[in-house]
């Protein structure tokens, strides 16, 4: 019988000192890394729970069900935690092929294109808009 407290799984997180820890989302019938984004303990506890991904929105200061605006939720397959214990890695099916708020597939999208004698080096958009973002958020008017 396993007497541990159903918090010493989120005991074990090394928290930053804002109580968040970087979540790694990748699909998991291909392997690509379709985004970063950060989970407190309630959104980690929930994730599980609920079997989806749940995030912690810096910018909106709340919990962010992925896809509650979008559609394109991200079902959870797995849950693995670093050796560091600072770092969550989401194995996921993502529903609606689209992970980015920008209509792509994945949040990592550019690449960098080096620098020549009369360039500089920046980046480049190398994978393509699936859905515009209008048609998955609607008009901002």
């Amino acid at each position: 019988m396993n007497t541990r407290s159903t918090q010493d799984w989120l005991d074990a997180v090394a928290w930053n000192d804002e109580g968040l820890v970087p979540a790694i989302a990748q699909d998991h019938g291909h392997g690509r890394v379709l985004m970063l984004a950060w989970m407190n303990r309630e959104a980690l506890s929930l994730t599980l729970s609920e079997g989806r991904a749940v995030y912690y929105s810096r910018s909106r200061q709340r919990i962010w069900r992925k896809g509650e605006e979008s559609g394109h939720v991200q079902k959870l397959i797995q849950l693995r935690l670093d050796c560091d214990g600072d770092a969550l890695l989401l194995e996921v099916e993502q529903i609606g092929g689209i992970a980015c708020h920008t209509g792509r597939a994945s949040c990592f999208y550019r690449a960098p294109v080096a620098a020549s004698a009369d360039h500089a080096a920046y980046w480049q958009d190398v994978d393509a808009v699936i859905q515009s973002e209008e048609s998955i958020y609607g008009s901002a008017e």
